[in-house]
């Protein structure tokens, strides 16, 4: 999962609300923040993964501007 939610973090990932959320994260300061922001954005990616999982619904990147 860390790899995951480096890759989301990371140059090439792509643009949704999870990685605008955890890169305002990383962007409060050093290193330190940099590795919160990744174990915060694991937490949110592992409840997303399990709810798209038991409702088998399909992932919606910006869920607010969708809704």
């Amino acid at each position: 999962m860390v790899e995951c939610a480096n890759h989301v973090l990371g140059p090439r990932g792509k643009d949704s609300t999870l990685r605008q959320w955890g890169l305002h994260l990383a962007s409060r300061g050093g290193k330190q923040s940099r590795n919160r922001a990744i174990v915060a954005v694991v937490r949110k990616l592992a409840v997303l993964l399990h709810r798209i999982w038991v409702t088998q619904e399909p992932y919606i990147p910006f869920y607010a501007v969708a809704a």
